[in-house]
């Protein structure tokens, strides 16, 4: 996640609170997934931008897990992320998105 996002992230949390903030990814790999989805939860791990060391604990999903998709229209959904569902492993992004909402999650309804 760049510095720039990181920034608006940590705005947006502070002004509607953490609480109230769902992210939303679309990386094509589990692993950046995974690198974005812990910098909005446990602050980024590679400490050069605005979260570092601020633990948001964010509420994070990836557009590809299945209780995602199913809040689309299909028809949107089709025509915005299928191809991409079809070249990823969206079990490898689902259980990384997993983890990482066990490990760091403040907020799991």
């Amino acid at each position: 996640m760049d510095l720039e996002n990181q920034k608006r992230v940590k705005e947006f949390a502070e002004e509607h609170g953490a609480e109230n903030l769902v992210v939303l990814l679309g990386a094509s790999e589990a692993e950046a997934s995974g690198l974005a989805a812990e910098t909005v939860t446990n602050g980024d791990p590679t400490y050069a931008g605005p979260l570092t060391g601020v633990q948001l604990g964010l509420l994070v999903y990836h557009v590809c897990e299945p209780n995602v998709k199913e809040e689309f229209d299909a028809a949107v959904y089709e025509e915005q992320i299928s191809m991409m569902e079809m070249v990823i492993d969206v079990d490898e992004v689902v259980k990384e998105m997993e983890d990482i909402r066990g490990q760091y999650c403040k907020f799991l309804k």
